[in-house]
């Protein structure tokens, strides 16, 4: 059981803990603990999968996990890494995005009896007398110490710092407080921006309560060529399956830098070390299985083995040449506008394989749109009758992303 603190360092997500030594004592007894999420989405991305996976470690090892939805919080707004505030959304918003979260969650976490828990911290916030909040928590801040880190520094030296989000890391440090004394929670985790956040948890319980917890953070990944981890020309890497379709979701595994497979394979599967291992000796065009090994692993976790399956046939066809899978994005169009004459330009930006005409534009003229695997050399192509096949036709954006085009 503590051993996990050691399965997690090795896996590589472990960056900074604030006692280390006595958090592994702490894990060598089941322990409470909690990961706070921010609800103003619909769906999780593959950032917060990393803190998920974590989680489900965690729990295989023997802990009970807290994933805290900020309900209240988020009416508030967290400034870290943030140039300018958050959007504030209504009760109801948070509360729709809370249920599909922990739909997403179910997959990853056994929220059986005992087991984890899912709470919403506007359940004790939104109850706060703010003048009792102010005398038995807010003394215990230093605002010269708050607005030397980093989340406040940036937003107040740019006059861009609202009173409203300078209340954030309070209400932060009251949540642990709050699941310190009712459900023992003795450790929280988040991401690494959190670290000053999760710290003035720790700080306020000892203040408070004289106890000793724990934070523990996990890092911001980027890939090897310097990109933010979950993020595509088209967006963020969303878990729902209407935000980003299976078969997209497992190709973003597939384009995997070579040299980020193998740290891949170990914070977003459940595979063996050893394994994990052996995959990473494969060399040159080899290293494809371990790109492909990845990805199914992870979309299995996420939408489960069927739809795994058929996004690894649909990756197989296309990329060996075997034409197309019913697996691939596609789009529905009434076959009128293909009789009227439908410009390939406007197409490729309506099913999203460009942002902009101008782009589309730009991608033919550099050689990179296909049309049923054939080069579209003219910016002024348009799709007709003679260009279906079986009612369909198959776009292509460079070398790996397709888009189906059916007609009705």
């Amino acid at each position: 059981m503590g051993g996990v603190l050691d399965t997690l360092e090795e896996r590589g997500f472990v960056e900074q803990v604030s006692d280390k030594a006595g958090l592994v004592r702490a894990l060598e007894q089941p322990i409470t603990f909690y990961n706070g999420y921010d609800p103003s989405a619909k769906s999780f991305h593959v950032g917060n999968l990393l803190t998920i996976m974590a989680l489900a470690h965690l729990q295989r090892a023997g802990h009970r996990p807290i994933t805290l939805v900020g309900g209240g919080t988020g009416m508030v707004g967290d400034p870290s890494g943030r140039s300018e505030m958050r959007k504030l959304l209504e009760v109801e918003q948070i509360q729709a995005n809370v249920d599909k979260l922990k739909a997403q969650l179910q997959r990853f976490l056994d929220f059986g009896s005992g087991k984890a828990m899912m709470l919403n911290n506007a359940e004790w916030l939104c109850k706060l007398n703010y003048v009792d909040f102010l005398r038995d928590v807010g003394r215990h801040f230093s605002v010269n110490r708050m607005l030397a880190a980093e989340t406040y520094k940036v937003r107040y030296e740019k006059d861009s710092l609202s009173f409203l989000e300078f209340n954030y890391q309070l209400l932060q440090a009251y949540d642990y407080l709050h699941l310190y004394r009712t459900l023992g929670c003795k450790l929280q985790t988040g991401g690494n921006d959190q670290w000053g956040n999760i710290l003035a948890g720790v700080d306020l319980i000892r203040r408070v309560e004289g106890a000793e917890v724990y934070a523990l953070t996990f890092p911001l990944l980027t890939t090897t060529s310097g990109a933010k981890m979950g993020k595509t020309a088209k967006g963020a890497v969303w878990l729902d399956a209407e935000m980003l379709p299976p078969y997209e979701f497992y190709q973003y595994w597939i384009n995997t830098e070579d040299a980020d497979v193998v740290k891949m394979l170990k914070i977003y599967t459940f595979l063996p070390m050893a394994e994990i291992q052996q995959l990473g000796q494969l060399q040159g065009a080899e290293i494809r299985q371990a790109k492909e090994c990845l990805a199914y692993e992870v979309t299995s976790l996420v939408h489960g083995k069927a739809e795994a399956e058929k996004a690894r046939e649909a990756s197989r066809a296309l990329f060996g040449g075997a034409g197309e899978s019913e697996a691939v994005p596609f789009t529905e169009i009434d076959i009128a506008e293909v009789q009227e004459g439908l410009q390939l330009t406007k197409l490729l930006q309506r099913v999203g394989l460009a942002k902009t005409t101008s782009e589309a534009r730009r991608l033919i003229e550099q050689g990179g749109a296909y049309l049923n695997e054939q080069p579209v050399t003219s910016i002024d192509a348009i799709l007709t009758a003679q260009d279906l096949k079986e009612g369909s036709a198959l776009l292509r954006a460079g070398k790996k992303r397709y888009h189906r085009v059916t007609f009705r």
